[in-house]
C-alpha cells in the first residue's frame, strides 16, 4: 500500500479524533462556566448586587433617551428648590434644574470615573506584578520601591492637590458630544495611577508562585518564549484575584470621587456627578432633603452592589470552594 493510501486510510480516524478533542474543550468550557454560575448564584447578596448594578445602569442609559444634557443643565430660577412631583419626581435644585435627569447624567460620570480609572489601575498593576514576579532581580527591586513609595503618600490628599492645582486648569474636553470638565480626566489618570500598589503586589506573589510548579517549568523545558509562558500559562491561572480585587476597587473609586467632589475639588461643574450634587445641597440640606437623598442613594446602593459582587466572584472563582 502506497504512504499516500496510508494517509487517506488515517485522514477519517485523524479528523475524529480532532473533533472530539474539540468537542471536548467545549464541554469542559461550558461546565467550567456552569460551576462558576452555580457558585455565584448560590451567593444571595452577589445575586442582589448583580440585579441592583443592572438596574442602575438601565436607570442611566435609559434616561439618557428621556432626557438630554440640555435639560439637566437648563436654568429655570422659576422653580427652584421645588419638591419631588409629577412634573420632577426628584425636585428641583438651587436654579431650578431637575434632580432626576443630574443624577442621570451625573451617574454616567461616576460610573465612567469608576471603570475608567479602574482599568488603567488594573492594566498597570497586573503588568508590572507580572514583571516583578517574573523576571525578579532589579526589576523586582525598582517597581517594590515605587510602590511603596506611592504607599506612603495618602491618595486623597494627592488627589486633592492635583485636582485643584490642574484639573480647574484644564479645558474641557468633548467626549461624545458631551462637554465633561477637564477635572475629570484628571481624576481618572490619578486614580488609575496611584491605586496599582495592591494589585501589582498581589499579582507578584502569584506569579512567583507559579513560575515553579510543574507545568511552567515543563513548558520552559520545551522552549517556550517568555512571553507566550506569561500570558498563555502564568496569567489565565492568576486571573481571579485580579477580577476581585478589579471588581471591589469600583466601589472604592465611587467613593473617592464622591469625596473629592463633595469638597469641591473633583468634578467642577457644569459637568454633574453625585458627589458634586451632594456638595451643591449643602446650602439647604434639613429644609431640602431630596437634594442629596437621590443621588446619596444612587451612590450608596452602587457602592453596595459593587461589594456584593465582588464578593459573589471571590466565592465562585475560588478553586478551593466545594459547593
Amino acid at each position: 500500500m502506497s504512504q499516500s493510501s496510508v494517509s487517506e486510510a488515517h485522514t477519517p480516524t485523524t479528523t475524529r479524533i480532532h473533533t472530539l478533542g474539540e468537542r471536548q474543550v467545549q464541554d469542559e468550557e461550558r461546565s467550567t462556566l456552569a460551576i462558576f454560575w452555580r457558585r455565584f448564584s448560590a451567593h444571595r447578596m452577589a445575586t442582589v448586587g448583580l440585579l441592583m448594578m443592572s438596574a442602575i445602569v438601565l436607570y442611566i442609559l435609559i434616561g439618557s433617551f428621556l432626557f438630554t444634557e440640555e435639560y439637566a443643565n437648563d436654568l429655570n430660577l422659576r422653580h427652584k428648590w421645588e419638591a419631588p412631583s409629577a412634573e420632577h419626581p426628584f425636585g428641583t435644585d438651587e436654579v431650578g434644574r431637575d434632580v432626576m435627569a443630574r443624577t442621570i447624567y451625573g451617574g454616567q460620570i461616576s460610573l465612567a470615573i469608576s471603570v475608567l480609572s479602574v482599568a488603567v489601575t488594573t492594566i498597570t498593576g497586573t503588568a508590572l506584578g507580572l514583571i516583578a514576579g517574573y523576571y525578579g532581580g532589579w526589576l523586582d527591586n525598582i517597581i517594590m520601591r515605587v510602590a511603596e513609595a506611592l504607599l506612603s503618600i495618602p491618595l486623597l490628599f494627592l488627589l486633592l492637590v492635583l485636582s485643584k492645582f490642574i484639573g480647574t486648569q484644564m479645558p474641557e474636553v468633548n467626549v461624545l458630544g458631551r462637554e465633561i470638565s477637564g477635572s475629570v480626566v484628571v481624576i481618572i489618570l490619578v486614580l488609575g495611577f496611584t491605586t496599582w500598589m495592591g494589585l501589582a503586589r498581589i499579582v507578584r506573589s502569584l506569579v512567583l508562585s507559579l513560575k515553579e510548579r510543574e507545568f511552567v517549568i515543563a513548558a520552559r523545558a520545551i522552549g517556550m518564549s517568555n512571553a507566550r509562558l506569561v500570558f498563555r500559562h502564568i496569567l489565565p491561572n492568576a486571573m481571579a484575584p485580579v477580577i476581585v480585587a478589579t471588581t471591589l476597587g469600583i466601589s472604592q473609586v465611587i467613593l473617592i470621587e464622591a469625596n473629592v467632589s463633595f469638597l469641591g475639588l473633583g468634578v467642577q461643574p457644569p459637568t454633574a456627578s453625585w458627589g458634586n450634587m451632594i456638595q451643591r445641597a449643602m446650602e439647604r440640606i434639613d429644609t431640602a432633603q431630596w437634594l442629596w437623598f437621590f443621588p446619596g442613594a444612587l451612590i450608596l446602593l452602587s457602592v453596595l452592589s459593587a461589594n456584593f459582587i465582588g464578593d459573589g466572584l471571590r466565592d465562585a472563582l475560588d478553586p478551593y470552594s466545594i459547593k
